[in-house]
């Protein structure tokens, strides 16, 4: 009876713990039903997007920079395909530099490869792929596809890269492109949604047009969705969304007279801008020393950057742009001018010039010993007599200058198509109170204003300042802004759309009075007695222009209380820099035009010579003498430079005062 009882007690058991599994069973599956449900019928939209996401990768199409071309087509800056050896840190296996060994028993990789390498490294992701070497050869390629199976990680990529066909010409005005950096990234991220356009791309414009115009030159990128297996390879393509080229730049430049004035200035140091008054086109933008463009985009090397970031003088500057220099006697038909329009002189207004201007009991010289005699106000711009615009300074005073030539655009910004332009200076008594802390500093001194006249003291404007100032004379007081980019071309279409803009405004200037100096103007370069006769000598053509000789550091006077100028005991950095200013043909002007030559001495003798055979291309098609001639010509010039042992040039009194910027600075 008990045993029965025992067995029925066990039953019972087995049957509670085989109900309760059996429950726990059904829970179990009844959950796993209700998740496949939820997930097949209610989740199923999002897993399957999912799911294709995994099977199907977005890739960037990066799309093709636009060109760069002068006024008459010729390209400036273009692209071309080449392989480039690729290393993605995050999938190779070993030791990185161990890799980097073995890859250059396959391919010529340089300590500078390497060296780049590293730099691009560090500012990349682990898992982004950088390149150790580019440009390779057919066999290079060949010989890694061969042994490709031994590098998982390293890739052979097709890309586009950029080339300045020319080199180092026109290289301030083109600029670079370089590889996108960390502070690029940033900026790039700051553009929201239009960030994604620079999905894939690797490069960005760096300087010059290539940066100001990088919007229009980089393109749309496209995008291809391509299906791949579980190891992240490329099975096919699903479909592709192009991208859209870059639009290309047609500037106003014409590179056959840029070549012309750069092989004209040749070794020497300084800056021309050409420009048509008519449009405002710039027909030549030079700054000298240049640099080769093409060594910025793959990352330049350590030593290139050490050499052009000590050499002295100043390769990256863009001199046109950023360098400030006092205008010395380029500055006097503007002077002239604002005597008559405001009412200060007249037409027949004339002095009697003793060779120096007393204010108070300081002497200012006249650049020619014993003074010119009897000069009016023509005569005056033809033999650039000092003693007239001290004078004239004096009676207009600071102020007067000041708004009268802020019109003209000195001591302002331009607006041209390139960033970081400089402002100069165009000094008043507000900006001199505003710009110093004590009190005595503030203050504007009626001797500070004599100086001024003649283009020193305070006064510090931009090679390109000084061109637009020109052209804006040379165009009778119509103001066209000045512009590198003629037409903005379609990448697709081919269709043009000018950039040149309409008139800027008109200064209220009298057509008398503007013939009057420009008729000056033209006597500088046929009068006897002119400055700048000897410049245009036996030219079919007539040019209205004006000398500059600005100095650089003060001059130490002899026992006749004269500044000394000796070009060959004095260090060639603290010689006088060179001006020019011009235009032609005088009748209706094609070209306008400033430059100057840093330390180049009397305006005349360096920077004449320049001017001459930038118009004679310009204007006649005619091309520089041969080298043995143009030697020759600059060995005269440096002679009649070495034979002055007085300063007997225009522009000699009035060096910058304490405390001012240094007249020369270019940095």
């Amino acid at each position: 009876m008990t045993v029965f009882k025992n067995t029925e007690q066990e039953l019972h058991d087995f049957r509670l713990r085989l109900s309760a599994i059996g429950v726990f069973v059904l829970i179990f599956f009844g959950l796993l039903l209700a998740r496949l449900i939820w997930l097949q019928v209610y989740k199923h939209a999002d897993y399957a997007a999912q799911a294709e996401d995994n099977r199907i990768s977005i890739v960037p199409v990066v799309p093709n920079r636009g060109l760069i071309l002068d006024r008459n087509g010729v390209v400036l800056a273009r692209n071309f395909s080449a392989y480039t050896l690729e290393i993605t840190p995050s999938k190779i296996s070993g030791d990185l530099e161990s890799v980097i060994d073995n890859l250059a028993t396959l391919v010529d990789i340089q300590v500078k490869d390497r060296k780049r390498f590293r730099k691009l490294l560090e500012e990349s992701k682990n898992f982004e792929s950088s390149p150790i070497r580019t440009r390779l050869t057919d066999e290079e390629v060949a010989r890694f596809t061969a042994q490709r199976y031994r590098f998982p990680g390293v890739e052979i990529q097709a890309r586009l890269f950029r080339q300045y066909p020319l080199g180092q010409v026109a290289s301030h005005v083109i600029g670079y492109i370089g590889r996108i950096s960390a502070n690029d990234a940033e900026k790039i991220d700051a553009l929201g949604d239009d960030s994604a356009n620079y999905s894939g791309t690797d490069y960005i414009g760096k300087e010059g047009l290539e940066k100001s115009y990088e919007k229009y030159l980089h393109g749309t990128t496209g995008y291809e969705e391509v299906e791949v297996s579980a190891g992240g390879r490329a099975v096919r393509t699903l479909s592709r969304t192009p991208a859209s080229p870059g639009n290309n730049l047609i500037l106003s430049v014409d590179i056959e007279l840029q070549k012309v004035i750069e092989e004209a200035f040749g070794d020497r140091r300084g800056a021309l801008v050409a420009i048509e008054p008519a449009t405002g086109d710039v027909l030549a933008y030079v700054s000298m020393p240049t640099f080769d463009p093409n060594l910025f985009v793959e990352g330049i090397d350590q030593q290139s950057w050490d050499d052009l970031n000590s050499s002295p003088d100043k390769p990256l500057v863009n001199r046109p742009l950023s360098g400030s220099y006092p205008p010395g006697s380029t500055y006097k038909p503007y002077m002239a001018l604002a005597g008559l329009e405001l009412g200060k002189r007249t037409m027949t207004s004339a002095i009697s010039d003793p060779g120096f201007f007393f204010f108070g009991n300081h002497r200012f010289n006249d650049d020619k010993p014993g003074g010119h005699g009897h000069v009016d106000l023509h005569r005056s711009i033809v033999v650039s007599c000092d003693t007239y615009y001290y004078q004239l300074a004096n009676d207009l005073g600071v102020d007067a200058m000041h708004d009268f030539m802020k019109p003209f655009g000195f001591g302002q910004i331009t607006g041209i198509d390139l960033e970081h332009e400089r402002a100069g200076l165009l000094p008043s008594t507000a900006w001199k109170a505003s710009a110093y802390k004590k009190p005595e500093q503030k203050k504007w001194y009626a001797g500070e204003t004599i100086s001024l006249g003649i283009g020193q003291g305070y006064n510090s404007f931009t090679p390109l300042q000084l061109a637009h100032a020109v052209a804006t004379l040379a165009n009778n007081g119509v103001v066209m802004k000045p512009h590198l980019v003629k037409i903005i071309e379609d990448g697709e279409t081919h269709a043009k759309t000018p950039t040149v803009p309409k008139e800027s405004y008109r200064i209220p200037l009298k057509q008398e009075n503007i013939d009057f100096i420009k008729q000056a103007m033209v006597g500088v370069t046929t009068e006897g007695g002119g400055t700048g006769v000897s410049v245009f000598a036996g030219a079919p053509y007539v040019a209205g222009g004006k000398t500059g000789t600005a100095q650089v550091v003060g001059l130490k006077k002899n026992e006749k209380g004269r500044s000394v100028y000796d070009s060959k005991t004095m260090a060639e950095r603290h010689r006088d820099h060179s001006l020019f200013i011009a235009f032609a043909p005088a009748d209706k002007p094609r070209i306008a035009l400033a430059l100057i030559v840093e330390n180049g001495g009397f305006g005349a003798v360096a920077a004449g010579p320049i001017v001459r055979k930038a118009f004679d291309y310009y204007l006649l098609g005619k091309r520089p003498a041969d080298k043995a001639v143009e030697s020759a010509e600059k060995t005269d010039a440096d002679t009649i430079h070495s034979a002055a042992g007085v300063k007997a040039d225009e522009e000699s009194a009035g060096g910058p005062k304490p405390g001012s910027e240094s007249p020369g600075n270019t940095e």
